[in-house]
């Protein structure tokens, strides 16, 4: 499951998850198909400090999702 932030004015208002098969396309299947409009960024429990961690919790070279997970 893949989390997104709702963004107003920089600031982060709600943080949906989005089922798997949506991930790719988060911001248009939250915006668009289910009609709550807005501004969505996909944010990452695994993302602290820009640097993505595995389970082990060592850095695992995944992409960082911003800087560190969504908070409101």
């Amino acid at each position: 499951m893949a989390h997104f932030a709702q963004t107003d004015n920089g600031k982060v208002t709600r943080i949906l998850v989005v089922p798997d098969d949506e991930e790719h396309r988060g911001h248009e299947y939250l915006a668009v198909d289910l009609g709550l409009g807005g501004a969505w960024v996909q944010t990452s429990f695994n993302t602290h400090a820009g640097v993505h961690y595995g389970s082990d919790g060592q850095p695992d070279g995944g992409p960082p999702l911003n800087f560190n997970y969504a908070g409101i």
